[in-house]
């Protein structure tokens, strides 16, 4: 077996392969790990990248303080995109009418990207590279990190084939190409052959997904970057907050009563406002999910009554309930 530091150059020469096959002008941009190590590579080809990064107006977007650190290490050309209400609203529209879904934590991660990328298109840029696929390829939900060996070499597998982006259709609904390099053949075939145990490892007394990636770049880009801690879209833009938006705009009997019409004429749970919110429209633009996802085989949510999902899966991807 190779040695770490020989597995750690071989990850570098292949990411640089990666991000050159797929460089664009424009990126979305976290300042997370995945996304500052595609701006350390990318910029060294382009000096101009323009980076995107997205914050809800009023609210503690977590990203924003790392993407500055990084974005000034690197001197990108960054964009700091602030949204409020009125935009927020709008985005959600488009994001039901793209990704067909009501699931609030898709829906919140989603809303996101797609304002960067709006803002990306709006700015002149005609593709985008992300940071999408290192986590799912790499081990780095901290969900995974109580699995033992076996339980997580079967759900990697279960998720590689599942995995969806949903950046991807929301780019071409804009007009624009989504261009993820982790996702790149080369780089997924690798990430399909590394072991397990350097993908989840302990370090500095805690225990770290994509370890093997933060090892290749330490050293490359600040430790505060190489070690930060893997957070949902939603906690770094701020979107967290829709649900209080939601909860204060939705009178309680209006609540009550809509749950109450849904679940006896849809055969639809409602989890809370903000659900009801995204169900309402999703409702508007296509219908009831059991009609909706009528035709399509696979499992059946027992709270939406949506088909189609992977008899594997825990979740279902229409309405988000879990565990189903």
């Amino acid at each position: 077996m190779d040695s770490i530091d020989e597995i750690c150059s071989q990850i570098r020469k292949l990411t640089d392969r990666v991000v050159q096959k797929n460089l664009t002008d424009g990126m979305l941009f976290s300042g997370g790990l995945d996304t500052s190590i595609v701006a350390f590579v990318a910029s060294k080809i382009n000096p101009e990248l323009e980076a995107y990064t997205v914050a809800f107006e009023n609210s503690p977007a977590l990203d924003l303080k790392y993407a500055k650190l990084m974005a000034n290490v690197l001197n990108l050309k960054h964009t700091i995109k602030f949204f409020g209400e009125e935009e927020m609203h709008s985005a959600i529209q488009d994001v039901i009418k793209v990704l067909k879904v009501f699931d609030p934590m898709d829906i919140r991660n989603s809303v996101a990207s797609y304002v960067g990328l709006k803002a990306a298109k709006e700015n002149g840029i005609k593709a985008v590279m992300t940071g999408d696929g290192l986590d799912e390829l790499l081990g780095g939900y901290s969900w995974l990190f109580h699995l033992n060996e076996k339980e997580l070499k079967e759900y990697l597998s279960n998720m590689w084939q599942t995995m969806q982006f949903t950046s991807i259709p929301m780019a071409e609904s804009l007009g624009i190409v989504s261009k993820p390099p982790f996702l790149d053949p080369e780089f997924k075939s690798f990430a399909y052959s590394v072991d397990t145990k350097l993908m989840i490892r302990r370090e500095r007394d805690e225990i770290w997904g994509k370890w093997i990636m933060r090892k290749a770049y330490e050293g490359l880009l600040p430790d505060e970057i190489v070690w930060r801690k893997k957070i949902p879209l939603e906690f770094g833009s701020g979107t967290t907050v829709f649900p209080q938006v939601f909860s204060e705009k939705i009178s309680d009997k209006y609540f009550q009563e809509k749950v109450k019409k849904y679940q006896e004429s849809d055969e639809v749970t409602i989890r809370d406002k903000e659900h009801l919110f995204y169900y309402e429209i999703f409702r508007s633009r296509f219908g009831v999910p059991s009609e909706v996802f009528k035709d399509k085989e696979g499992k059946q949510c027992p709270h939406c009554k949506a088909r189609g999902g992977n008899p594997k899966s825990k979740f279902c991807k229409v309405c988000g309930a879990y565990p189903i």
